[in-house]
């Protein structure tokens, strides 16, 4: 592989990332926070359009650098700025050009592509549910702890019993208030 073929892989890799990130997050918002199934099919749409962003992004960037090269041609001064760009830049920024603009294709290729956006869902779905076992674990983890396991459990003692007696006790006491009073009423 050349240094092109090389950009453009490492650019797809990086793209099609980002869009498993969008939609792991997606999933998450869809199936916890609003209670959601998980549906494969449902998010398809959300890995296509991540994907072609990620590729208008791309496309962008190449149009981007063409504009800088064009500029660049026949100027051989000394550079005022980093993108201000000399002929002797010319031949480097073609190259990301190019490599840019093939990011863009590979990327919409794999958007058109029902197995390999499957693919990316199913990544995705196993990010959000790595996410949520590993905040499970965590919290497990710490409210299941022994008092003989904590190290600070002796310090924040205190805190905890003035806690129970200042927030919780007093929820309780209202809460009992409210439910007695509902009973009279009823």
């Amino acid at each position: 592989m050349g240094r092109t073929a090389d950009a453009v892989a490492e650019g797809v890799a990086i793209g099609t990332a980002a869009a498993r990130l969008t939609v792991k997050n997606r999933i998450l918002v869809g199936t916890i926070a609003q209670g959601g199934v998980f549906d494969a099919a449902r998010y398809l749409a959300d890995a296509r359009e991540a994907l072609l962003a990620m590729a208008d992004e791309s496309a962008q960037a190449a149009e981007r650098v063409t504009t800088w090269r064009k500029r660049a041609r026949g100027r051989h001064s000394d550079p005022s700025s980093t993108h201000d760009y000399r002929d002797r830049d010319v031949r480097n920024l073609r190259r990301r050009a190019k490599q840019s603009a093939g990011v863009a294709e590979k990327l919409r290729a794999i958007a058109e592509d029902p197995e390999q956006l499957g693919a990316l869902v199913e990544g995705a779905r196993e990010a959000a549910w790595a996410d949520v076992r590993s905040n499970l674990d965590r919290r497990l983890h710490v409210e299941g702890m022994r008092p003989d396991q904590d190290p600070d459990y002796a310090v924040m003692r205190e805190a905890r019993m003035q806690a129970l007696r200042l927030v919780d006790l007093q929820a309780l006491s209202s809460e009992r208030r409210a439910r007695r009073k509902r009973e009279q009423d009823a």
